[in-house]
């Protein structure tokens, strides 16, 4: 369910130039980094690319769900990590995304691990955005 503009709470602003080669930074000043094709796609690699700072948004997102989740469970997941693996590739209509999420959750036992990926992936706003959209698999 969308939300309307009167229910956001934070707004974060981001402006690049030139594209996949130049910068990219945020209005308050906190994020500015080159950013430039990873070298498997033809660029130099230097700098970080638009599928790292969406892995790096995605894994904390999905992290935060997952605390939700675990709270609501009364699950201990301190020490817990989550990994968000980006991968981009030709498609039909040029370039499309895929997305793998993985967590490692130490106090919890794998079945219950996998209830609370599950559960976090249908909260998590990043899952809720994607969901229809692109291939995110759970692992």
């Amino acid at each position: 369910m969308s939300i309307q503009q009167t229910d956001v709470l934070y707004t974060a602003v981001a402006t690049a130039e030139n594209g996949r080669g130049g910068r990219v930074a945020t209005d308050d000043g906190r994020l500015d980094v080159v950013v430039n094709p990873p070298k498997e796609m033809g660029g130099s690699g230097a700098g970080t690319n638009p599928e790292q700072l969406f892995a790096a948004g995605y894994s904390a997102c999905f992290q935060g769900a997952l605390g939700v989740v675990a709270r609501q469970e009364n699950a201990d997941v301190s020490g817990s990590t989550v990994t968000a693996k980006v991968g981009i590739g030709k498609n039909e209509d040029g370039f499309g995304i895929i997305v793998e999420i993985s967590a490692t959750i130490p106090n919890v036992d794998p079945a219950a691990a996998r209830g609370l990926l599950e559960k976090a992936h249908e909260v998590c706003p990043y899952s809720k955005a994607t969901r229809g959209n692109i291939t995110v698999t759970l692992v």
